[in-house]
């Protein structure tokens, strides 16, 4: 897989269990009968062939990605079930679709003429109101008139929206969900008489806390929950669902630096008084955020030490002083002290990001 000298520098563990315990957790909480998993984006970060295949033997037959190249990589990695797209596939690619038994999102009208009549097995994407692709829900009667027209000229097995504020508590925020809701349900009534077998609004946030208020499709798209991460900072989590990915570094150098002496690039950490600080061989290269700069932490045997300085494109400097540390000692980047969710609420992005960045210079491992 990889030499122990790639291992001992930067890497990621990835618990296989917890994802299928995440999984089972919450399919529990749901009233959806059925899951897709989103694997997209290397299963955000976590590797896509490696937690689809944990998940089929779990019985998860239901996959959807971003794009051709995934799509194909879990197919000739053994995945056997429904794999969809959920973005767009140049034209030229309709006989690698057919030829991979992989189904394809139809994104709007001109769109869909353009794959038409090759055979592509497909789903519709219904805009709701979230304005990014699909046909547009406030003409109902359009949506239904070009679903009917290509369900002749595509192996047409579904439809689907997103809904894009399902994980804000907010009162205007649960009435604009709602209103996705019923507008991706008048669809999907319109056109039941074509039993397409696939029809689904629920995301992870969405299954979570609206899968009683609807009983159309029976299917949530499992995404960053599977992960054990947050839609949203704010969200409360059902009770076992927790991160599945760690990473981690190592010690490669230990130094004693004096009061009034500096650290790092642009000299932006000043020593006010005698310190003990640590190399660490992993930087924003390797996906750690350069925000963490002076603001990050990291945890070495149990003790919790803060980043000074700079990050570097592949090193960090941390704060030891007072901490038992040596060289080659293990030092945790993410986990259960700093979560993906904690980092990104620290400088202002989202949990989806952090696990997303980690470049694929940092091995992944699976326990």
């Amino acid at each position: 897989m990889y030499s122990d000298s790639h291992l001992k520098r930067s890497w990621v563990e990835v618990d296989l269990r917890q994802i299928i315990d995440n999984y089972k957790i919450y399919k529990r909480n749901v009233k959806s009968c059925k899951i897709m998993a989103v694997v997209k984006a290397d299963a955000y970060g976590h590797g896509s062939v490696q937690i689809a295949n944990a998940l089929q033997l779990e019985g998860v037959s239901l996959f959807a990605v971003s794009n051709i190249e995934e799509a194909i990589e879990l197919r000739t990695s053994g995945i056997k079930g429904e794999i969809l797209i959920l973005g767009y596939t140049p034209t030229e690619c309709a006989e690698k679709l057919v030829k991979n038994n992989i189904t394809q999102t139809l994104l709007d009208e001109s769109y869909a003429r353009m794959m038409a009549d090759k055979g592509i097995k497909a789903q519709f994407a219904i805009d709701t109101g979230m304005n990014r692709i699909g046909l547009d829900a406030d003409n109902p009667e359009y949506c239904e008139e070009i679903i009917r027209k290509y369900s002749e000229q595509y192996e047409l097995n579904g439809i689907f929206t997103h809904l894009c504020v399902s994980d804000t508590d907010s009162e205007e925020c649960k009435c604009f969900t709602k209103q996705q809701i019923e507008k991706f349900e008048d669809i999907a009534k319109r056109v039941e008489n074509l039993k397409l077998p696939y029809v689904h609004c629920m995301n992870s946030a969405g299954g979570l806390f609206y899968s009683t208020k609807s009983n159309i499709g029976g299917i949530a798209r499992l995404g960053i929950i599977l992960y054990g991460l947050k839609p949203d900072y704010t969200n409360e989590l059902p009770d076992g669902i927790k991160p599945a990915l760690k990473w981690k570094s190592v010690i490669a150098m230990l130094k004693k630096i004096h009061v009034g002496e500096t650290i790092g690039y642009g000299r932006t950490y000043i020593a006010e008084h005698d310190m003990k600080i640590a190399t660490v061989p992993t930087g924003y290269a390797d996906g750690y955020r350069r925000e963490l700069s002076n603001t990050g932490r990291v945890e070495i045997n149990g003790s919790v030490a803060p980043i000074v300085g700079r990050v570097c494109m592949d090193q960090i400097m941390i704060d030891v002083t007072g901490i038992d540390a040596n060289c080659g000692d293990e030092v945790t980047l993410i986990g259960d002290f700093y979560t993906a969710d904690d980092i990104a609420q620290d400088i202002g992005t989202i949990g989806y990001e952090i696990v997303c960045g980690i470049s694929k210079r940092v091995p992944r491992i699976y326990k």
